[in-house]
C-alpha cells in the first residue's frame, strides 16, 4: 500500500479529472474525431499535429496511464469496449489538444517560473488539484500536514522510482495547466463589447412586433405529387453548399448478424448442473471452500447489510435462518444458488488505524507476522501506535500515524474487514491480505444494524460450442453464396434475414448500430471498396455473434458530392418545390388584393393575427420557429402586405400592424457584461475550433487499434 498506493488511491482518483481541468479545460464533452485515409502514415505514427508526429509508443504509454486510472476511478477490473474506446478517445484528445496549445504558447514564450511552480503545489493558494489530493476525508478540508509529509515522503528512499515519476508527471500537469490558463487568459482578456453591440441585442430582446399573417403548409401538396428533377437537386444543394463539410471520412456499411443464443438444449444442461449442487451445497461445512470450487465467478464471503445484496437476494436472506439455500433463480446472464452462512447485528462503520509491514522486505510473511507481533506487545506495553506507525508502516498513511479515517461496509479488502468489523473497540488484529501484514487497531464503531454472509453459486448460462458452431456455420453458408457472384441483397431476400446498416461510422468506432463490439468489422470497413462483401465472418465473442458485412459507401473527408448528400436532403428539396408552387398560388392572390382577409380567401386559409414576437425569440405560436419569416417582419414597413416568405414549414404573407419600441437604452453596462459572459462561456472551445482546423490534424488510429 506505501506511497505507491497512496498516489493509486488518492492521486489516481483525480487523474480523470485532471484532464477536463487547466489545459483541456474547453474540450470537456467534447467527442473530437479527425478524419484522414485509413492507410495513410507509417508504421510507428499513430497521428500528425501541425507537421509534428505523435509516435505510437508514446500515445500508447499514456493510453494505458489513463486506462489505470480510469479503472481506478470507476472501480472496474477490466473496461468493454465501450469504456475503452472512451478513454482512448479522451487520451486523443488530450495529445492533440497538449500539442496544439503548447505551440500557441510557445509563440507567446509564456512560461511558469520556478518559484510560481512552487506556489502552485506548496503556496498558501495551492492548484485546486493539489487541494483535491490531499483533502482529509473526514473533515473534507485541505490537509497542508500531510502534503507537507508527502513531499518529505517523496524525496526520501522509501519513494520507488515508479511514484517518483508518477508524482512528476502529475506536477508537470499542474503547471501545463497554468500555461494553458494563462494562454486563454490573454483572449478572454482581449474581448470587448461594444456599445452598438449592446444596443442591437437590447433591441432584439425587448422590441416588440405585432402583425397578422397567412400561410399555406407544405403538407397541403401530398409527397406523391412532387416529382424531383436533378436541377432542383442541384439548385438546393448548391445554396446550401456549405452544410456538407464533413470533418472525417465516414462510411457506412449493411450487415447481417447470425446470432449464437443458448438454445434449450443449453439452458437445460446448466440448470441440470445447478440444481446438482443445490443438496450438497445445503449441507456443506465448508461454504468459502464450495464457492471457490464450484463457481464460475467466485467472490468472497463478506458481511452485507441490507441493499448492498441483489435485489432478488436483499428481500429474503435477511428474514431467513442460517443455512437457507434460496434458488436456482437466474439473474444477469447465470443461474445461481445462494445460501445464507450466517447473520449477525454489527457495526455501520469504524474507525481504525493500522502499520503495514512488506512481507519481501521483511524477509518473508513469517518474518512479517513475527514484527507485526512485537509491534503489537509494544503498543500494550504503552508505546505509542502512531510513532510506531511513521517509522515501521510502509503505507502512505504512514506520516498521519497510519490513520484510516472511519470507514464503511466494503471500503476495505474483505480479511481487513471481517477484523475491523468483527472486532470490538481497542482490539489490536494482524491480518494478512494481498498488499501485506497489517497490524490493525480499531479505534471506534459507530452504529448497529443486521448484515449477513452469503455465499454464491452461479454458472453463466452461454451457447454450447454445437450452437456456435450451428451458427457460424450459418454465417459461413451465406457468406459462400454471395463469393458465388450471388448478391449481398439477393441472399438477404433468399434465406430470409434481416439486412442492418450502421451509417457514417468514423474509422476509431468500436461499437455501431446494434453491434457492441464491432472493431474487427470496422477495421474491415475502413480497407473495402464500395460494394465489396466481407472476405470472413466476424466472430463477436463477446456477444455470441456471427456477422457478414458489405461497404455501402464512402464519405470523404471535405465538402461531400451532391450524390452523398441526396438522400438526406431530400425532403428539404421536396420543400422548396412545393414552396414554389405555394408562391405561385400566393402571387395570384396578391395581385389586385387590399388587404389580407382577401389573400386568404383566395388561397384558401385564414389570418392569424400575433401579438408580442421579438427578435431573438422568433417563435411563431402553434407553429414553430421561423427565422427567416421572423427575421423578415422586423424589417418590414407597417400596414404593407408582404411578398410570399419561404419558411421551414410554409410559406407566408403577412402585415405588421405595429412595432413597440422600447424605452431607450440609456446605460449599456449592464447589457455589455451580458453579453460578454455569454461569449466567455464558448471562447475556450470556439478557440479551440479554429487552432484545430489550422492544426491539420491526421489520425491513423485506426492501423493500431
Amino acid at each position: 500500500m506505501g506511497i505507491m498506493s497512496f498516489l493509486r488511491n488518492r492521486l489516481g482518483l483525480i487523474m480523470v479529472i485532471v484532464i477536463g481541468l487547466a489545459l483541456f479545460a474547453f474540450i470537456i464533452g467534447e467527442v473530437v474525431h479527425y478524419g484522414s485515409s485509413f492507410m495513410n502514415g507509417d508504421r510507428t505514427t499513430i497521428g500528425e499535429v501541425s507537421g509534428d508526429k505523435i509516435e505510437y509508443q508514446d500515445f500508447n504509454n499514456k493510453l494505458e496511464q489513463n486506462i489505470r486510472n480510469f479503472k481506478q476511478q470507476s472501480n472496474q477490473a477490466s473496461l468493454n469496449p465501450q469504456m475503452a474506446s472512451y478513454v482512448q478517445q479522451t487520451t486523443w484528445n488530450q495529445e492533440i489538444s497538449r500539442i496544439i496549445l503548447q505551440k500557441q504558447i510557445s509563440k507567446l514564450g509564456i512560461a511558469v517560473g520556478d518559484d510560481e511552480s512552487k506556489s502552485l503545489i506548496q503556496g498558501s493558494n495551492p492548484s485546486p488539484q493539489i487541494v483535491q489530493a490531499f483533502t482529509n476525508r473526514e473533515t473534507g478540508q485541505f490537509d497542508r500536514q500531510q502534503l507537507s509529509a508527502f513531499l518529505s515522503n517523496i524525496v526520501s528512499t522509501k519513494a520507488d522510482p515508479a511514484t517518483k515519476e508518477q508524482w512528476a508527471n502529475f506536477v508537470n500537469q499542474i503547471i501545463e495547466g497554468k500555461k494553458s490558463e494563462k494562454y486563454l487568459s490573454i483572449i478572454r482578456n482581449g474581448l470587448y463589447v461594444n456599445a452598438l453591440e449592446a444596443k442591437d441585442d437590447y433591441e432584439a430582446r425587448n422590441k416588440i412586433a405585432n402583425f397578422k399573417y397567412v400561410n399555406l403548409d407544405y403538407t397541403l401538396i401530398p409527397d406523391n405529387q412532387i416529382k424531383l428533377t436533378d436541377d432542383d437537386y442541384s439548385t438546393y444543394y448548391n445554396a446550401h453548399k456549405n452544410e456538407f463539410k464533413n470533418p472525417e471520412e465516414l462510411r457506412s456499411f449493411n450487415y447481417v448478424v447470425f446470432n449464437a443464443a443458448p438454445s434449450k438444449a443449453d439452458t437445460a444442461v446448466v440448470k441440470d448442473q445447478i440444481n446438482k449442487l443445490a443438496e450438497s451445497f445445503k449441507t456443506s461445512k465448508n461454504d468459502s471452500l464450495f464457492v471457490a470450487i464450484n463457481a464460475n465467478t467466485p467472490a468472497p464471503l463478506v458481511y452485507q447489510k441490507k441493499g448492498q445484496l441483489e435485489p432478488m437476494l436483499d428481500s429474503v436472506m435477511f428474514i431467513a435462518a442460517p443455512g437457507f439455500v434460496y434458488g436456482p433463480f437466474f439473474s444477469n446472464g447465470s443461474y445461481k444458488l445462494a445460501k445464507l452462512v450466517s447473520a449477525e447485528v454489527g457495526p455501520d462503520s469504524v474507525k481504525a488505524r493500522h502499520i503495514l509491514i512488506n512481507p519481501t522486505a521483511a524477509g518473508g510473511v513469517d518474518k512479517a507476522l513475527a514484527k507485526a507481533d512485537s509491534l503489537k506487545k509494544l503498543i500494550q506495553g504503552g508505546k505509542s501506535f502512531a510513532d510506531l506507525a511513521k517509522t515501521n508502516s510502509v503505507d502512505g498513511s504512514a506520516a498521519k500515524g497510519g490513520e484510516l479515517g472511519t470507514f464503511a461496509r466494503g471500503a476495505m479488502v474483505p480479511v481487513f474487514e471481517d477484523a475491523a468489523f468483527n472486532g470490538k473497540k481497542g482490539d489490536l488484529k494482524i491480518v494478512t491480505s494481498q498488499f501485506g501484514v497489517h497490524l490493525i487497531e480499531i479505534e471506534d464503531q459507530k452504529g448497529s444494524s443486521k448484515v449477513v454472509k452469503v455465499a454464491v453459486v452461479d454458472k453463466a448460462l452461454a451457447p454450447s460450442s454445437k450452437t456456435q458452431s450451428a451458427a457460424y456455420a450459418l454465417a459461413q453458408a451465406f457468406l459462400s453464396k454471395t463469393s458465388n457472384g450471388s448478391s449481398f441483397d439477393q441472399e438477404v431476400k433468399a434465406e430470409k434475414q434481416k439486412k442492418l446498416t450502421a451509417d457514417d461510422v468514423n474509422a476509431n468506432s468500436s461499437a455501431v448500430t446494434g453491434l457492441e463490439n464491432a472493431r474487427d468489422v470496422v477495421k474491415w470497413v475502413f480497407g473495402a471498396k464500395t460494394g465489396e462483401v466481407s472476405n470472413q465472418v466476424f466472430e463477436l465473442n463477446l456477444t455470441n455473434q456471427y456477422v457478414v458485412a458489405q461497404l455501402a459507401a464512402i464519405k470523404p473527408k471535405g465538402t461531400l458530392a451532391l450524390d452523398l448528400v441526396k438522400k438526406q436532403i431530400e425532403p428539404a428539396v421536396r420543400n422548396q418545390v412545393k414552396a414554389k408552387k405555394l408562391e405561385d398560388k400566393f402571387n395570384i392572390a396578391l395581385k389586385g388584393a387590399s388587404n389580407l382577409d382577401k389573400v386568404a380567401a383566395q388561397v384558401g386559409s385564414k389570418v392569424t393575427p400575433v401579438q408580442n414576437i421579438v427578435f431573438a425569440n422568433p417563435i411563431i405560436p402553434g407553429i414553430a420557429q421561423e427565422n427567416k419569416v421572423v427575421g423578415a417582419i422586423f424589417g418590414s414597413a407597417i400596414r404593407k402586405i408582404s411578398k410570399p416568405v419561404e419558411g421551414q414549414n410554409g410559406v407566408y404573407v403577412y402585415v405588421v400592424d405595429s412595432f413597440n419600441n422600447p424605452p431607450a437604452l440609456n446605460n449599456a453596462s449592464k447589457d455589455r457584461q451580458q453579453i460578454a459572459q455569454a461569449t466567455l462561456q464558448r471562447i475556450d472551445t470556439d478557440v479551440f475550433n479554429v487552432l484545430k482546423e489550422k492544426a491539420n490534424v491526421k489520425d491513423y488510429r485506426a492501423k493500431f487499434f
